[in-house]
C-alpha cells in the first residue's frame, strides 16, 4: 500500500450544501480509504467544519464574466501547478456524493492519468446515438504539480470556456482540457437518477435499489442524499422516488 498522502480536495459555497454535507464527505472517506490522505475544502465559511478538514481560501476570478464567482469553473484551476500547496494524485469530490465502499481505486486506477465519470445521459436520449465523449466532474482525477496544462488551456481559452454554444457545461470544457483521459469503470460510479431509481412508472411502485458493486453513488441535479432518503416527490411523476433508507448507513457523520 502506497505510504504517500494522496488528496481529497473539495468546495463549499453559497447556502445549498452546509457544512453538514462537508463533514459527512469527510468522514465517509475516512472510513472507506485505506492510505493517508489530506482532506481539503475550498470555501467562503468554514463554520461547522470538523477537525481534519483543512479550510482553503477561494482564488481571484480570473476573468469569469458568464455567473458569479466562485462557481464550477474553479474546478479548472485547481489543477493548477502549486494551487494551495497540492502535489501528487488528487481527487476531486462534489459535495452531494455518497461513498458505498472503499475508494483506494480511484488512487491505483491509471496512475498518473486523468480520469472522470463518463457522463449520464437519459435512456431515451440513447437509443439512436451512443453518449457524448463529455465527462461529468462530480468525481475526477488529476495529478497536481503534473497538469498545468489544464489550467493553462483554461486561461488561455476563458472567452470559449463560456461559450455555451461551444461548451455546454463547464465540465464539457474539463474533458476538452484534459486532453487524455479516461473513464472511470461504469460498475464503480452510479447515477442515483438513472441506475437506481426505477423508471415510470415503476418508481411509484418500487423503492430505488442499492447498485451492486458501486463505490460512488452520485446526486446530479434533485434529490439530494437526505431527500433520496425520505423520499422525493419531484415536480413530476416519473422524478418521483420512494424512501432509500439504505442510503443512511452511508450517508452519515
Amino acid at each position: 500500500m502506497p505510504s504517500d498522502p494522496v488528496n481529497i480536495i473539495c468546495m463549499k459555497w453559497g447556502t445549498r450544501y452546509p457544512s453538514h454535507y462537508v463533514n459527512v464527505l469527510y468522514r465517509s472517506v475516512c472510513r472507506h480509504l485505506s492510505r493517508p490522505f489530506r482532506f481539503v475544502c475550498l470555501t467562503d465559511d468554514h463554520t461547522g467544519l470538523i477537525d481534519g478538514i483543512e479550510t482553503q481560501p477561494f482564488p481571484e476570478n480570473p476573468g469569469i464574466t458568464a455567473a458569479k464567482w466562485p462557481n464550477v469553473f474553479l474546478k479548472l484551476l485547481m489543477t493548477r501547478d502549486g494551487f494551495v500547496g497540492l502535489k501528487g494524485p488528487t481527487l476531486f469530490l462534489d459535495l452531494d456524493l455518497v461513498i458505498l465502499d472503499s475508494i483506494d481505486c480511484f488512487f491505483d486506477y491509471q496512475p498518473g492519468k486523468n480520469c472522470i465519470i463518463h457522463n449520464w445521459i437519459e435512456r431515451r436520449k440513447q437509443i439512436f446515438r451512443p453518449r457524448p465523449e463529455i465527462g461529468n466532474s462530480s468525481i475526477f482525477r488529476f495529478e497536481a504539480g503534473s497538469s498545468q496544462y489544464i489550467c493553462d488551456t483554461f486561461l488561455s481559452e476563458i472567452d470559449r470556456a463560456q461559450n455555451r454554444s461551444i461548451f455546454a457545461t463547464e465540465q464539457a470544457f474539463l474533458t476538452y482540457a484534459m486532453k487524455e483521459r479516461y473513464w472511470w469503470p461504469e460498475s464503480w460510479v452510479r447515477s442515483f437518477k438513472y441506475n437506481c431509481r426505477p423508471t415510470f412508472p415503476l418508481n411509484l411502485l418500487r423503492a430505488p435499489q442499492k447498485p451492486q458493486g458501486a463505490k460512488f453513488l452520485v446526486f446530479h441535479g434533485q434529490p439530494d442524499p437526505p431527500d433520496a432518503i425520505s423520499g422525493f416527490a419531484g415536480k413530476r411523476l416519473h422524478h418521483r422516488a420512494l424512501p432509500a433508507p439504505w442510503i443512511a448507513d452511508a450517508w452519515r457523520e
